[in-house]
């Protein structure tokens, strides 16, 4: 108030003349919004002041993307009714008849019951006319593994919560004995696996051959220890099997042992023929010089490629040239995967042309730089000139994949299972756990029910390969 007491006639008349535009400009704008707003949104949105948000009915309508399947909760099939009809008026008191159905409310439970023992007891009896006695017979070849006590039931569940559910030996000891009450020795539960692994030693033998049958396969290795001893878990995966194995070393070996050793397989033919293996597929691995032996068709990773590329960009912010060259190495890979995408019927030669096309790219974007010291894509740029030649083979044979994720998708709960276990502790244990985890990664992949597959194995009925 200071600041007007000071002003002039004048100048208050200016103050006065410039509030009532201010308050003329408000009222209009109020009147705008009123006017927009009584209309139930109809007026256009240019008479709405500047500031007011568009209703919902004059927002540019995007299309919802349809769900897969309902939103509304999944009924299980029902086991049990249970009615729940009134009896009686809660006003008048008159017995209700009839009726008709309102609603469901479902609800699960698992019952909690106990273990069940069953004591088979073997009579015999006398013959009074030949003088012999007779014992009756006690087959339990469809119900016990051998001479244990423990079903092959209770079997497959102790072995599924170990592989699947990855859970420690004292967790499921504990869990039979809260779920079922049933008391089992740490070590019981330990030759309780053994026992599967041993009874699954034809099915694990059947797998790997069925992986040397395949069109390709997926090789990789991770650690684990034995006995707190460094070492390895070996997968080997195709379309519909997994095959795992434990060894201390990390050499080619190992791969050569499972695919079919190629020095082994040329016993007795001619001199100078080419080496070949027992698996003849497209072999699929990361750029581990452990598979380079392989003789026969090779595709090299390019997760593993493009996220080296990746980290050397980062490495070398600074450096326009590094991204420029990074770029145009995975723009020949995208332009690969799109051809194969919009080729799919491609006879076998065109097919062949095209990775001869795209290997020679790679081949040129790695020249100017392999060898040449200082420069931040030499490592790469030599890795993509010796590996070219396998970096496109999933553009000649159709179905191959260019990745090796299966092989990382494989190892992943053996890796998980690590970091709670740390390992086993035994050559036996190592066995087993190679033995168990093949079994049940394959019947995963093949989509079989667990439980019954691996009853069927112990009571030897299991048909292999089957859906």
């Amino acid at each position: 108030m200071s600041d007007l007491d000071s002003l002039s006639r004048g100048e208050l008349l200016s103050v006065i003349v410039a509030l009532q535009e201010r308050v003329a400009a408000l009222e209009e704008e109020v009147r705008q919004l009123r006017a927009h707003l009584s209309g139930g949104g109809n007026t256009p949105a240019a008479s709405a002041p500047s500031w007011v948000k568009a209703n919902r009915t004059e927002r540019q309508k995007k299309e919802r993307k349809k769900r897969e399947r309902p939103a509304f909760r999944r009924r299980e099939e029902p086991t049990e009714e249970q009615p729940h009809v009134p009896e009686v008026c809660p006003d008048c008191g008159r017995m209700l008849s009839g009726g008709w159905e309102v609603r469901r409310r479902q609800v699960i439970e698992i019952p909690r019951t106990p273990v069940r023992i069953v004591d088979h007891v073997v009579y015999g009896r006398h013959c009074g006319v030949c003088g012999k006695d007779v014992v009756a017979p006690l087959d339990l070849s469809g119900e016990v593994v051998g001479q244990h006590r423990v079903g092959v039931e209770l079997m497959s569940l102790i072995a599924l919560w170990r592989e699947v559910g990855r859970l420690p030996i004292r967790t499921i000891q504990r869990l039979l004995q809260v779920q079922y009450g049933l008391s089992l020795s740490v070590g019981e539960l330990v030759e309780i696996l053994h026992t599967v692994a041993e009874q699954g030693s034809d099915a694990y033998a059947a797998i790997k051959a069925s992986v040397r049958q395949s069109e390709f396969v997926h090789g990789d290795e991770t650690g684990w220890r034995e006995d707190g001893e460094n070492g390895y878990l070996w997968s080997f995966s195709s379309a519909s099997e997994r095959y795992f194995t434990y060894a201390h070393s990390r050499g080619g070996d190992v791969a050569k042992e499972v695919l079919g050793d190629a020095e082994a397989s040329q016993e007795g033919a001619p001199p100078g023929s080419v080496p070949l293996c027992a698996f003849r597929g497209v072999l699929l691995s990361d750029f581990y010089a452990g598979y380079s032996w392989y003789p026969g068709e090779h595709q090299r990773c390019w997760v593993h490629l493009l996220g080296d590329l990746h980290e050397l960009k980062e490495k070398h912010p600074a450096e326009p040239s590094v991204e420029a060259w990074a770029t145009a190495v995975r723009g020949v890979y995208d332009e690969a995967k799109r051809w194969v995408t919009e080729h799919p019927d491609a006879a076998v030669a065109v097919r062949r042309g095209q990775r001869f096309w795209y290997q020679t790219q790679v081949e040129a974007l790695g020249q100017p730089y392999a060898g040449v010291q200082g420069v931040a894509q030499r490592v790469l740029a030599e890795r993509l000139i010796r590996f070219a030649p396998e970096l496109f083979t999933f553009v000649e044979y159709a179905g191959v994949p260019s990745e090796n994720n299966a092989a990382e998708r494989a190892l992943r709960p053996s890796v998980i299972a690590r970091k709670i276990s740390g390992g086993t502790r035994s050559p036996k244990g190592s066995a087993t756990r190679s033995v168990l985890r093949s079994l049940f990664g394959t019947w995963q992949l093949q989509g079989r029910d667990l439980l019954d597959t691996c009853r069927q194995m112990l009571v030897g009925t299991l048909v292999p390969n089957a859906p």
